[in-house]
């Protein structure tokens, strides 16, 4: 699932195919931009903001993509195969002369003027990732909503760029608190510690191919995608069930017992019996 740490993977993948390297090769698969003809420019970098990737193009173009929950962009060299899914999923091309990076099922792709980049990132709030980091201004946002649940707090991109369902499971499992928990409830200490807990996650993992949050050889995760299976700490099952806007797009993994606390209950409509795939809309 693409969050800070692998989206800025992507956009590392990205910058060492394309960048200083003239386009050979374009090919933008929405209906808007189908027109579009990059071919002929350099591409002067790939950099990533929040959950955005923003690839800039000599010419004062810049092409924005997100990749929400399914979207990727590939790396392949000219003769390789591609294989990232089915022609019809791929959005984007762009090619140089030893390699083409291919954009598969991407939400949104848009082609803007660079000086406009602030009409689509403007409104994230401090990187966790990124040189804009503050935490004191991250910390500032989340509570400046106090009977806002924390983890609906912590997935909008307003007050934080880079948390994702995963790290937004993890960081309430290792704060004690259930993702219920009204933001401006949450201890001082606790609320204190949080973005720089929020920091190290994404940072220790921004190398990683396989995100790990525990520390433990057999674990990668304590709670997101073990629904039902016991709990790492106490063995308590941990519980999955949707948040927010009850869409049923987006599970929100905890233990009961790590973190007491304002829950769904087990039988309420929403709770899922698995583990299934969801997708909610949150600010990106």
């Amino acid at each position: 699932m693409p969050e800070g740490d692998t989206v800025r993977q992507t956009a590392r993948r990205l910058h060492t195919a394309l960048a200083d390297k003239v386009l050979s090769r374009s090919d933008l698969r929405v209906p808007k931009y189908a027109t579009a003809d990059l071919t002929g420019r350099t591409v002067l970098d790939v950099t990533p903001r929040g959950k955005h990737l923003l690839t800039r193009v000599e010419g004062g173009l810049t092409l924005h993509s997100h990749l929400r929950m399914d979207g990727s962009w590939k790396v392949y060299a000219n003769d390789e195969r591609w294989r990232g899914g089915p022609a019809h999923q791929i959005r984007a091309i762009l090619g140089t002369t030893d390699r083409t990076a291919v954009g598969y099922r991407l939400p949104v792709l848009e082609l803007i003027r660079t000086a406009d980049e602030h009409r689509a990132v403007g409104h994230l709030g401090p990187d966790l990732l990124g040189p804009d980091w503050d935490p004191d201004r991250a910390l500032t946002n989340l509570l400046s909503a106090p009977a806002r649940p924390l983890g609906e707090a912590l997935l909008d991109q307003r007050n934080l760029a880079g948390i994702g369902n995963v790290y937004k499971s993890e960081l309430c499992f290792l704060l004690r608190a259930t993702p219920w928990l009204p933001v401006g409830a949450l201890p001082d200490d606790t609320a204190a510690r949080l973005p720089a807990l929020a920091k190290d996650l994404l940072e220790t993992n921004r190398d990683r191919p396989i995100r790990s949050t525990t520390g433990l050889r057999r674990h990668d995760l304590f709670v997101y995608g073990r629904a039902r299976r016991p709990c790492l700490r106490c063995g308590t099952p941990v519980r999955a069930a949707d948040q927010g806007d009850g869409s049923r797009e987006r599970p929100t993994y905890w233990c009961p017992t790590c973190q007491p606390g304002p829950a769904p209950d087990p039988g309420a409509p929403g709770t899922p019996r698995a583990n299934p795939r969801f997708r909610r809309r949150t600010p990106n």
